[in-house]
């Protein structure tokens, strides 16, 4: 049986644990691996249902995403509005960040709301290297939004307005 806790023990474990976020959100990878060794959850997320990982891949942190992943982030962690750290770095370009959630088993045609895949969000902010990447990984084009465009559709117009 455990010794009960404090207030003042729950509170200094909720600020470690916004510390945490921030450090994944600036990209402070020793930080934040030394809170994780020390036994914070690794998939410890925000009001918002942002994890660690989604906040440092989104912000562009390669490192620390791929010590987050390495340490047993789940790479299909969704926030509250559905959303996936591949869909976050997709439509960013974030092309490097892309491949090493794909390299750990990120869902490549994962609905990020409103049947929006990782593709999708990547041709609709022209992040071409993104979308050929999606697309030689095997990203499906024949999924469809809830307004009924397909990602193949989304990608021609992509293309189209690139002059690619």
């Amino acid at each position: 049986m455990s010794a009960p806790t404090t207030d003042s023990e729950e509170r200094r474990y909720a600020e470690l644990q916004l510390l945490a976020l921030d450090h994944a959100r600036h990209g402070e990878r020793e930080l934040l691996e030394l809170m994780l060794k020390a036994g914070l959850p690794v998939n410890l997320s925000d009001p918002k249902g942002n994890s660690l990982l989604m906040l440092a891949s989104y912000n562009g942190h390669l490192d620390c995403t791929r010590m987050l992943l390495e340490n047993g982030a789940d790479p299909d962690r969704r926030n509250d509005r559905g959303q996936t750290p591949l869909g976050g770095v997709a439509f960013k370009g974030e092309l490097t960040i892309v491949n090493l959630l794909l390299h750990h088993g990120a869902d490549l045609d994962a609905d990020n709301g409103a049947g929006m895949t990782p593709i999708m969000f990547a041709s609709l902010f022209g992040r071409m290297n993104v979308v050929a990447q999606l697309q030689s990984a095997g990203a499906s084009l024949k999924t469809r939004n809830r307004f009924g465009v397909s990602a193949a559709l989304m990608v021609r117009v992509a293309r189209a307005i690139k002059g690619t």
